[in-house]
């Protein structure tokens, strides 16, 4: 069996009705999906750039399979590069990679910070995708090129996002999605469904810094890719955001990993594919 998580997000913008929370209903959202494909599906081992071109040809292929009445919305690759070296990161921008996510706080400011990577990736855009606490969010906003956060579950949360990058005087507003718990499981963030559309009038309202851009929410942990959903097929319902780690990367070793931020239920699978505005 291959654990993973699958995520399915709404996004602005589209028409599907894949997965849809009931609390979402409503609030003009399209499909946005994530997954995983096998770590031996297509080895990092032929290196960066091939493994590379390799996903992008699966995502294509994929792409060419959606029903014609989904929005023609070119699906954008972000490389989940955590516990990876700062030098990967540089290799994966070498070979045409722009778009890259991080589940913890400290590794991504450490990394977007290094002086390589400033240097050499002028044109990188850092996505945060893992579960943000209140007392990280002023290390968060001083990420240099953060472009997104994947995970506001809170309008508490949302102020002090808001607030924050409000002080840093960027003249862009903050991309966020709102993360929803439709699992109900305790080990999962996110908000109840019912609470969904609270958070998002709230963000659209009272945070002029921020950009609601979609929804993610986070299906059950251990599902096995073989008999059921897999990210080729999330990618033909609507999917428009894929999120890949190891198979680009290589195999990630947790134990080199900066822990200050880290929890639990953090630690999802190593693969993973994802929809975004």
């Amino acid at each position: 069996m291959v654990r993973n998580d699958w995520f399915t997000r709404r996004e602005l913008g589209g028409t599907g009705r894949w997965c849809v929370p009931r609390a979402a209903r409503g609030l003009g959202l399209g499909v946005v999906s994530r997954g995983m494909w096998r770590a031996g599906s297509m080895s990092a081992e032929l290196g960066v750039g091939c493994a590379l071109r390799a996903v992008n040809e699966r995502v294509q292929q994929a792409v060419a399979r959606r029903p014609w009445d989904l929005p023609a919305i070119q699906p954008r690759l972000v490389a989940v590069s955590k516990t990876k070296p700062a030098d990967m990161v540089i290799e994966a921008y070498g070979h045409g990679q722009r778009t890259f996510g991080e589940n913890y706080v400290q590794e991504l400011l450490e990394k977007a910070s290094n002086p390589k990577i400033l240097s050499l990736c002028p044109e990188i855009k850092w996505h945060f995708i893992g579960h943000l606490q209140k007392q990280n969010v002023n290390k968060l906003m001083a990420v240099p090129n953060l472009f997104m956060l994947e995970t506001v579950d809170s309008v508490k949360l949302a102020d002090k996002v808001n607030s924050s990058w409000q002080k840093k005087g960027s003249p862009e507003r903050l991309k966020v999605m709102v993360q929803i718990n439709t699992s109900g499981e305790e080990s999962k963030h996110g908000l109840p469904p019912s609470e969904t559309i609270a958070v998002v009038e709230h963000i659209n309202a009272k945070c002029p810094s921020l950009e609601f851009v979609g929804l993610m929410t986070i299906g059950s942990f251990g599902h096995d890719l073989s008999q059921g959903p897999n990210p080729d097929f999330q990618i033909e319902v609507g999917s428009t955001n894929v999120r890949i780690g190891s198979i680009i990367f290589g195999e990630r070793d947790y134990s080199k990993k900066p822990t200050p931020d880290k929890c639990a239920a953090d630690v999802k699978a190593p693969l993973e594919v994802a929809q975004e505005h």
